[in-house]
């Protein structure tokens, strides 16, 4: 963990390889989304590989229009770790928590949960954002259990 992680949002508060594989890759895949256009076409190709095309489109849209929604709407900067560490975030924690919830079907508590990221007149439209993305990464994970979306593979190097 480097100094920058200190700052609030960045607290460790929990471990990719405790979490469940699909919270690992969703937390994983933010990471690359938040490097830039080349993370987001690894995240991309991986969708397509996993998805058929019009299912690969959607899932693709739906989890870059949630994050273009939450960092245009944030309170403040979203707090990353880099993509090889095991540690989690509080803001990428509560992210994967926000979508495991609305994925739940607890969208009023989705939404309050994401006003801890964004604004709350942003909350409910980011709840059924959430709701959509967590489903999909749900699906792909029961569909293709091997298969793990994009850069999830390396839990198993991390100590």
């Amino acid at each position: 963990m480097t100094p920058e992680h200190h700052r609030r949002g960045g607290a460790a508060v929990a471990a990719l390889n405790r979490m469940d594989t699909w919270e690992a890759d969703l937390v994983l895949n933010l990471r690359l989304w938040c490097e830039g256009p080349p993370g987001q076409l690894r995240i991309r190709t991986a969708f397509e590989t996993v998805l058929s095309g019009a299912a690969a489109a959607r899932a693709w849209d739906d989890f870059d229009t949630l994050l273009r929604r939450i960092v245009a709407t944030a309170s403040r900067p979203m707090v990353r770790h880099d993509i090889g560490c095991n540690c989690v975030g509080s803001d990428e924690c509560v992210f994967a928590h926000l979508v495991r919830t609305a994925s739940d079907g607890h969208l009023n508590d989705a939404a309050l949960i994401a006003t801890l990221l964004v604004g709350p007149a942003h909350a409910e439209h980011i709840a059924i954002l959430a709701g959509e993305v967590g489903s999909c990464a749900r699906r792909i994970h029961h569909l293709h259990p091997h298969e793990r979306i994009e850069a999830a593979h390396i839990l198993t190097r991390l100590h």
